[in-house]
């Protein structure tokens, strides 16, 4: 068993649990992953040249992860790196590992559906699902952006209007 970190220490004293921690949760309960793993197992790279492959479970929390919130590759990847849940739903441990960069993620997904595998996938969830009276409804994680926008007076007060020609400006703020 690893060593819990300060990070999970502090974690584990908080009061409530999330709608996500709940979801993933019970994800986590439905998938079968044993079986789904041995089923990509076959087409998924075995490390003879290039480099080290990535957990094949770790690749299949991450690939449903996006799936489930919608989210591009280098946004699920971020994602993990900022929500505790969903780092501990993948089991990344950032004193032994990282999280699988977008590329990889994108190249397994790839695979998935080369296969049609992601089509199975998907019809056994749906059962399980339906089995525990449940549908799953996909969610969607947004980033706030800052939008320019352009000011006009009409009797004699100011009105914001969208500048369609100006691209939405994305502001990062740094932490120190």
């Amino acid at each position: 068993m690893a060593q819990l970190t300060f990070s999970d220490l502090e974690y584990s004293r908080r009061k409530k649990q999330t709608r996500r921690e709940k979801f993933l949760g019970e994800m986590n309960r439905l998938v079968p992953w044993e079986k789904w793993v041995a089923a990509i197992e076959p087409y998924y790279p075995q490390g003879l040249r290039g480099r080290p492959p990535v957990g094949l479970e770790k690749m299949l929390r991450m690939y449903l992860l996006q799936e489930w919130f919608h989210l591009s590759a280098a946004a699920v990847e971020e994602t993990i790196y900022d929500s505790y849940a969903m780092r501990t739903f993948m089991g990344v441990d950032f004193l032994e590992s990282g999280v699988p960069d977008a590329s990889t993620l994108l190249k397994f997904r790839r695979m998935l559906e080369k296969k049609g595998l992601h089509q199975q996938f998907w019809v056994e969830l749906r059962h399980r699902l339906a089995q525990s009276n449940q549908i799953l409804r996909p969610g969607t994680m947004i980033d706030p952006a800052l939008v320019h926008v352009v000011t006009s007076t009409e009797n004699g007060g100011k009105k914001l209007h969208h500048d369609p020609n100006q691209q939405p400006e994305v502001v990062q703020l740094e932490m120190q």
